[in-house]
């Protein structure tokens, strides 16, 4: 490695080696008070105490002081709308009423390119602001929003996943495809952005009631042909949407049966919500390698119900975090996080601000099957990270001054803290944002 290549990033490093638990196991991370990542070429080369990191290199190494900022791993969005930016915040009914209500009409403007490519520059900058760098995005049923979102991301060299929205019926006509064209318009985009930089395609039916049996044929056809995309859907968010899946699917055991019996359920199939299911729900999910996103601000504002992360992760499967806007109220996953907090506490259970952070960076790359890439520092991985700053807000400036502990620090940080928090956002080893 050429010394003109390095650079070394130094302050308070943490990031997660495993599942911390409840219990906020320490051994699940890895912290350093005065540490350096070395980044090289986009790659974490070097991570330790800077004591023993930067006598190793020569002193023309760039350094990059980062003093009393913490780094972290670029946090990962594993479910948010895109299109949905512009209705979040709408107040409205639960889930159904709310998609036809708001959702259908906003997704109808994206069969202009210009309008989608506009909506795309905005949302991914919001992203970084917020301190995410990766996500798995729902466009919608346009091809032209689905070569939005991906140009947009592959100008920011972004690892982003996304897919053209499948729906055949029970939805406007204006947005409808059908199983024919629907396979042929994803194999095209599929084929054309997987794999371009650090692009991702997820093969995406709405949701089973909006998917015919043909529909959804299609999809399980593309997901066998292409194995090493993601599925990308919701399952079980509302009581009224599992009851209308039963009516429309007599044959299927189970809303997650539905997908299961067209082949949707696999490894790389992530499904969004995952309120309402059955104890052989979470075996199938757990058998087939398929991953929950968690999405407590939506959940929260469409009182869908309450997500179960203790029996989601007692049967190991694997969770991450979703904003899911425009349901969801933020795009920040720091206030993602403390509503996780809270809805576990609403059904007894606990949330370490350990496990919170693993459920941003590790857990959901282990969901998006791409905890090789990116998730955590360990050495050869993508140099996406991110710098909170303690003094973003004088109140939390404040009740820092008596933290006790990392947890409580870090605890702190996820309660009060916002986007004002973020410094920066670094991508492959990149400014992408900064606050100054």
């Amino acid at each position: 490695m050429a010394a003109e290549s390095l650079v070394a990033h130094r302050g308070r490093i943490l990031h997660c080696l495993g599942d911390p638990g409840e219990e906020a196991d320490p051994a699940a991370v890895e912290y350093f008070s005065d540490g350096v990542l070395m980044v090289d070429a986009g790659r974490i080369v070097d991570l330790g105490p800077a004591a023993s990191v930067l006598p190793k290199y020569p002193g023309d190494v760039t350094l990059t002081e980062h003093r009393g900022n913490l780094l972290i791993p670029g946090m990962i969005d594993c479910h948010v709308h895109y299109p949905q930016i512009d209705i979040i915040a709408s107040c409205g009914d639960q889930l159904l009423d709310w998609l036809n209500h708001y959702t259908f009409p906003v997704e109808s403007r994206f069969d202009d390119s210009d309008e989608a490519l506009s909506v795309a520059e905005f949302f991914l900058d919001e992203l970084l602001r917020n301190g995410t760098t990766t996500a798995l995005v729902f466009a919608t049923v346009h091809p032209q929003s689905v070569d939005a979102i991906f140009a947009a991301a592959l100008k920011r060299n972004m690892r982003l996943a996304a897919g053209k929205v499948l729906m055949d019926r029970n939805c406007p006509e204006a947005l409808q495809d059908d199983a024919a064209s629907a396979y042929r318009d994803s194999r095209e985009l599929l084929e054309r952005w997987h794999g371009q930089g650090r692009l991702h395609y997820a093969i995406t039916p709405r949701f089973a009631p909006t998917c015919s049996d043909a529909q959804l044929a299609a999809a399980g056809k593309l997901a066998a042909e292409f194995p090493e995309t993601l599925v990308h859907t919701h399952l079980a968010e509302n009581i009224d949407e599992v009851a209308w899946v039963a009516d429309l699917f007599p044959a299927s055991r189970s809303y997650l049966d539905v997908y299961k019996q067209a082949g949707l359920l696999r490894e790389r199939s992530v499904f969004a919500h995952c309120l309402h299911l059955d104890e052989q729900d979470y075996v199938d999910l757990a058998a087939a390698g398929g991953a929950m996103a968690f999405c407590p601000t939506s959940n929260l504002f469409l009182g869908s119900g309450l997500f179960d992360l203790a029996r989601a992760r007692g049967h190991r499967i694997r969770v991450g975090l979703g904003t899911d806007v425009g349901g969801g109220t933020s795009l920040g996953m720091l206030r993602t996080m403390s509503e996780a907090y809270k809805v576990l506490q609403l059904n007894r259970q606990t949330l370490s601000s350990y496990r919170a952070l693993f459920l941003v960076t590790l857990g959901a790359a282990e969901a998006l099957y791409m905890d090789d890439r990116i998730g955590n520092f360990a050495l050869g991985k993508d140099a996406d990270f991110i710098t909170l700053n303690y003094d973003s807000t004088p109140l939390m400036q404040r009740r820092l001054e008596h933290a006790e502990e990392l947890t409580e620090e870090l605890f702190v940080l996820i309660m009060l803290g916002d986007d004002r928090a973020i410094s920066a956002a670094y991508v492959m080893g990149e400014l992408a944002y900064s606050k100054e």
